[in-house]
């Protein structure tokens, strides 16, 4: 660790966070030691924590003082983990009829927030500085297993137009104190793809962080321009907010020649799980707790696959308990060979509507249509809609060497797998545009 790291990360960030009255600090360093506890030992920790935090929002959150009497929940009394299964799942409806009575009466200083909507239905929510803290250092703490630490030089391809355009001079100055350099996720012309380029090139990055979908255009620019990015001692690329796909993995690692590692959360369900050195990813079982149910609301063993539901046990200023994400996951109860004691997020499947239906009734992940798209010559890049159960609607960016039996080949593999009366539409375009977040969605499913 360079001098002026240890100096960032052991004084000015510090500092940052004390003026913003966050103890981030200290959350690091209690996570940095709990990782180490036995998987019997973190559950009896989330156990005591999740009674304190139950009984403290039916204290003081009205929402849920009059849920718990009305269910005659008593919260110090739950002795297991399973007891939080006496509370009803929360969605984003529920969320919205009920935002003024969901702030606890405490509440000082809440921060507003909102979701993309990229499914259709945004969410504004509220975060308070318990909450920002504990996210905040359980993202330090998974930057650290990767031998990296805030003050590296970093290069980060995020963000909407609206966040870009909130960098005023106090962030900007933070920013280059921090050697963090952000980049616009959501415009990736080749004019700016050779600025991204020719910026990691000058900037030689410790650690790289985004969406999966920009590093791995911003790798493919790179590799088809013949520009060799594996030797500028980047040690890391965080990716995040999209499912990452095998074939994006493999093409970062090559290119930038640094390892991937997968990182899954969200504004509002908060920093849930972090990808370690040793492969799998660890759930931030300090503050959250982790449930996958099927379609009636049922909690699944380890293995199974269904809707991750959170409860964020640093959020009592605006609760998030049970809250449904809308994306599908796999838990894992086998240990990771790094020695944590953290639960295991087996796999993080993506977006609800990431998934296809077919005519017949059958559920099927997108990949199920995306290897055909991404293994035909000559097509650079592409969407999936699924209007209906009876039209999906595939764009396409075309390369020198498409040929437009492609169309043939396609419709042969949806109709397989989506039903033989399915119309399948191509679009010609010169480019996809990602959604005004900057994320990239390969599939889309309209369908209910």
């Amino acid at each position: 660790m360079s001098w002026y790291t240890q100096l960032v990360s052991g004084v000015l960030f510090p500092l940052h966070e004390r003026l913003k009255h966050h103890n981030t600090v200290r959350v690091r360093r209690d996570m940095e030691r709990t990782q180490w506890l036995t998987a019997a030992e973190l559950e009896q920790l989330q156990l005591q924590r999740l009674r304190e935090f139950l009984v403290d929002i039916g204290r003081h959150v009205p929402y849920y003082r009059q849920l718990f009497a009305a269910l005659d929940i008593k919260p110090d009394q739950i002795t297991s983990l399973s007891g939080l299964q006496q509370l009803p799942l929360m969605g984003k409806p529920e969320i919205r009829a009920n935002s003024e009575s969901m702030k606890a009466e405490s509440a000082v200083g809440l921060s507003r927030f909102n979701t993309g909507g990229s499914s259709g239905e945004p969410l504004i929510f509220f975060i308070g500085s318990e909450r920002v803290s504990h996210d905040v250092a359980a993202k330090w703490r998974a930057t650290r297993w990767w031998n990296v630490d805030i003050g590296d030089p970093e290069i980060v391809v995020w963000g909407s137009p609206i966040e870009l355009g909130t960098q005023d001079r106090v962030r900007q100055l933070r920013d280059t104190l921090f050697r963090t350099r952000l980049l616009p996720a959501f415009e990736m012309s080749k004019t700016k793809l050779d600025d991204f380029v020719a910026t990691i090139r000058k900037v030689k990055p410790a650690m790289l962080f985004g969406y999966p979908s920009a590093l791995a255009h911003i790798a493919g620019h790179a590799e088809d321009s013949g520009i060799d990015l594996s030797g500028l001692g980047i040690r890391v690329a965080f990716v995040t907010s999209e499912r990452l796909y095998d074939h994006q993995r493999e093409r970062i690692e090559r290119v930038f020649g640094c390892p991937v590692a997968n990182g899954y959360g969200g504004r509002d369900a908060g920093f849930i799980a972090h990808q370690c050195p040793a492969g799998k990813m660890h759930i931030t079982a300090e503050d959250i707790i982790v449930e996958i149910v099927d379609g009636d609301g049922r909690v699944l063993p380890p293995g199974e696959s269904g809707e991750i539901v959170v409860t964020h046990m640093a959020t009592r200023d605006f609760p998030f308990v049970r809250y449904r994400t809308g994306d599908i996951g796999v838990l894992s109860d086998s240990p990771c060979a790094c020695g944590r004691g953290l639960p295991v997020m087996q796999e993080v499947q993506g977006r609800s509507t990431d998934f296809l239906m077919a005519q017949d009734g059958t559920l099927l992940h997108g990949l199920a249509l995306i290897y055909i798209l991404r293994d035909l010559p000559g097509i650079a890049s592409f969407k999936i809609t699924q209007e209906s159960l009876d039209l999906t609607r595939v764009e396409i960016v075309r390369g020198d060497d498409y040929v437009i039996a492609n169309e043939q080949a396609i419709s042969d593999v949806f109709k397989k797998r989506l039903g033989q009366a399915v119309t399948v539409e191509f679009e010609y375009c010169d480019e996809i545009k990602p959604e005004k977040s900057g994320k990239f969605r390969y599939v889309v499913s309209k369908v209910t």
